[in-house]
Parts: C-alpha cells; structure tokens; sequence
C-alpha cells in the first residue's frame, strides 16, 4: 500500500464523505481523488518523474493536501517546505534535496518568486511570468486514473528539521514509515470515519502530517484545515464544525486558556485534546483543564525521525503523574533507557530515550555518516535524557545537549524550567548555560513576564525546591521566549544573545 492507492481507495469507498474543508471550502474524497490525477498528469506533462523531488510551500490549505498526494500518485518524492522560511533558507533545501520543481501558495509567494534553484515552478492564484499557474494546470489536465506502484518501503516523503543547532537534515521516509505512525494514531486516538481532525499545526511538521492529517484519510475521516492559528479562530472552528480530534503545541492550550470566551463556548464534540513537542508541568495542566473543562489532555512524544512515534499519556494519568511522558510506547514502537554503554538503565537513573519501531526513519538524506550516528544497534536515539520512576513512568530530565556543566556537576536545566514555570506571573522559561571564567557554564534564567519580578524574590522561591548549586546566577526578563514554527523553543538563540 501507498498513500496514493489509499486515497484512491477511500475515494470509491467513502466517494461523499468530506475529505477536506478549508476556507468554506468542502472537498468530497471523490472530489479530492479527481483533483490529485489532474495535477499528476500535469506534473507528468511538465517532466516530474518518478524519484524527483517537489517542494510544497504553502501555509495548511486545500492545495496543499491535493498537492501532496498527487506529487507521490506519480512516484516523486514530496518535500514540504516551513511556509516561514526565507528564500535563502528555501534555497537551501532545494539544493540539498535535488528539487526538480515547486508548488508555492499565492499567500506567501513572494517569499519564493525569485527562487532559481528548480525548473519547474507553479503557484496559485494570479498569474505570474514565469510560473505555471495551478488552477489552470487542474483545470485543462486530463482525468485518466493514474495507478501507482511504488510498494511500503520505497521513498515517500523528506521532512527537513528545524535546524536549530545548525543546517537542517533531511529526513527521508517510506510509505511505510508513515502509514505505521498513522495507524498508530488511529488505533491509540480511536479515529473513524465520522471523526473530524482540526489541523491548525503547520503540515510541513511531522506530527500533523503523518499523524493526523494521515490518520485521517487512512479511515476516511473529515479534515478541517486553517492557514493560522489564534485562539478565537481555534475556538470558532471547534464549534462550527464540530471537531472530535486536535494536536497542538502546549503554547497553543497555554495562549487559548487565557480566553474569557472559553467560559462560554460549546467545546462539547471534543474527544481528544492531544498536544505534544514538550511535556506540561502539572500547574500548566491544572490551569489548561480547568480553563478547557475537561479531563481529556493527551500528552504524545516523540521525533520527527521516528515518524514521529515514542510515548502516550492519556487524559487520567495528568491526575498523578503531569508532566510526565508517560509509561508507555505506543502501537508499533518500543522504547528504552540506556546509559552510554547501550545497557538499559535501573529505575530512578537518568539514561537517553531510544526508539524502535518502523515508524523510525529511513535516515538523513544524502548524510550516511549522521545517519550512523543516530542509531545504536537499530535504535533511533532521541538525545533526550530521561528516567523511569517507582510507577514506571518516563520524566523527561533534559536534552543532552542542553546539559549545563557548572564546576564539574551536570546541571538539568528542565527540573529548573519547571520551578520557574510555577511561579505566579511567570508563562514560560528558558534555563540555558552562560559562560563562566572558573566554573566553565552558570546558570541562566530567560523567562517570560508581564512585570519584572525582583531577583531575590525569585531566589527565595527556588531555594525551596532546588538545591544551591541548581539555583541561576543570572535572571533575564523578556516579552516572549523566540520559537521556531513548530513551537520549541529557540535554545541556541538565547545562548547566542550577549549575557549580562
């Protein structure tokens, strides 16, 4: 099976279901079948070949899912783009991925009408020298079916990571990678036919991608899709459509709780409320569920490299364990925590996260050597280091990256973070290393508030929960933390900024 036999399925099979809507926009599988030959044929007219790759650049819209599998329906690869890229970083990624063509979004267009890189170019809406205009495209193409052969374990999909550390990797997947994520959504979340995903996330990030939008056309179910996200869009949405599923960022149930209309709204279709790309804290948990009246948060981790799969954390266990990742791996993963000779930790011992499963990457394209490195054994290490507790459950201690080494002592800045984040009038903290003349790293705080609050107040707090050597010398107060577009947080920007 590949993702194009499976809509095409779907599409005989639930031929008047909503596969998409979007703007007011209401797309039948029928409809969105017919439309993904059109602009096959269309690439295929214009020389896109099987194994060529395509850029996608677009913000979550219609065409980008119709872009999507009729880019894979004739065997090319599909390379979604970050629709807030630069043209120099969107340069990059063609030139690192061999890009033979791209499909841009009139919305953001101007970001990339000057890219030289591929041959082929399309966009939509007004016409434009030098670019096939994609309506036209859809609309003189023919409708003959198209039957792909590619099989599971041919090459699908490459998602670049953010690249915070440095030039983003290619991460290169099968069809088999992604249909195993999706179903594992699909089994874990319980998605139907009559479920209605809201995709607010960008799709050009794995977890909205490979997780929901193709959990969603694997059963046949209803995906709503906006451009952007703010909370009164979010709310407007669940109400009018009646959403059952939603993934989001923690920053999206963090900004939307602050919302009075929430007292109000008719939030009453929601089932799963699923946010992941980092864990919340017990006091985020109590303010999201009080403000969202419910009892049903979903904690997914995971990577982009593994699919992304690694653990679950459902709605009853925030009761006891917030803040944690859970105590499991879902459908079709394995996870453990070694220590750096490969051995599987005791509980209580900190170790790094490993992953097995065949959502797990087909590795870094054009990067053997990255590739090797991030596997032990067949495990895909995650770089996050972590611990089991006396119940079994997975604490996410820090990244191994970020580990602050101050005077010989390995410093975690999470169990900081988590302090800090407790705090009356603080709403989110980066806890980073700073250099030190003797001790080699201090400790940072850059946290996020309306007000300054008084160092020494601060001290005083944290000096009831941690011990000395864990405290900040260092305390910065900033309008918001910088983040990347999925959401995480912009370590390396702030290590970069001049310390006081």
């Amino acid at each position: 099976m590949n993702s194009s036999n499976l809509l095409a399925r779907n599409a005989r099979k639930y031929a008047k279901n909503e596969a998409i809507i979007c703007h007011g926009r209401r797309v039948t599988y029928r409809d969105l079948d017919e439309q993904v030959t059109r602009l096959s044929h269309a690439l295929l007219e214009q020389g896109v070949r099987q194994g060529d790759k395509v850029l996608i650049f677009m913000p979550n819209v219609a065409e980008f899912v119709v872009s999507y599998f009729a880019i894979q329906r004739i065997g090319a690869i599909v390379v979604p783009v970050n629709a807030k890229l630069t043209l120099p970083e969107v340069e990059y990624v063609a030139q690192h991925a061999e890009a033979r063509a791209i499909i841009a979004h009139e919305a953001i267009f101007t970001s990339v009408e000057n890219i030289t890189l591929v041959s082929i170019k399309i966009k939509t809406g007004q016409v434009m020298d030098g670019w096939l205009n994609y309506e036209a495209l859809i609309q003189n193409a023919s409708t003959h079916t198209i039957d792909c052969q590619l099989n599971e374990d041919d090459a699908s999909t490459i998602l670049y990571t953010s690249g915070t550390t440095g030039k983003p990797k290619g991460v290169l997947f099968s069809y088999r990678n992604i249909l195993t994520v999706a179903q594992m959504i699909a089994v874990e979340m319980e998605v139907k036919p009559e479920s209605r995903i809201l995709l607010m996330m960008p799709l050009t990030h794995s977890a909205p991608l490979h997780l929901f939008l193709m959990a969603g056309v694997l059963v046949g179910a209803t995906n709503v899709l906006t451009p952007i996200f703010t909370p009164d869009l979010f709310i407007d949405t669940i109400e009018q459509e009646k959403i059952t599923h939603f993934f989001g960022a923690p920053v999206a149930y963090l900004l939307t709780a602050q919302s009075s209309r929430l007292k109000t709204a008719d939030l009453s279709s929601m089932k799963w409320w699923v946010y992941g790309g980092a864990p919340l804290s017990k006091h985020e948990v109590s303010f999201i569920e009080k403000a969202f009246q419910t009892a049903n948060l979903t904690c997914v981790y995971g990577l982009t490299e593994a699919g992304p799969s690694g653990s679950l954390m459902f709605g009853k266990e925030h009761v006891l364990k917030a803040g944690s990742i859970g105590q499991r791996a879902p459908l079709g993963t394995e996870l453990r925590i070694i220590n750096d000779n490969g051995e599987d930790v005791a509980h209580g011992e900190v170790g790094e996260i490993v992953l097995f499963g065949e959502g797990n990457m087909m590795g870094y394209y054009k990067d053997e050597v990255a590739t090797q490195a991030a596997f032990i054994d067949g495990w895909l290490k995650t770089g996050d280091l972590a611990r089991f507790d006396e119940d079994g459950y997975i604490w996410i201690v820090d990244r191994k990256k970020d580990v602050i080494i101050s005077g010989g002592v390995n410093i975690y800045p999470k169990e900081i973070e988590d302090c800090l984040v407790g705090y009356e009038g603080i709403f989110e903290v980066a806890v980073i290393g700073a250099p030190h003349p003797q001790w080699g790293e201090t400790v940072k705080a850059v946290y996020a508030s309306k007000v300054e609050i008084n160092e020494e107040i601060l001290i005083a707090y944290l000096e009831e929960h941690l011990a000395k050597y864990k405290i900040p010398r260092i305390f910065e107060r900033v309008e918001a933390l910088p983040r990347n577009a999925s959401g995480k947080i912009l370590k390396q920007s702030l290590k970069g900024q001049e310390v006081r």
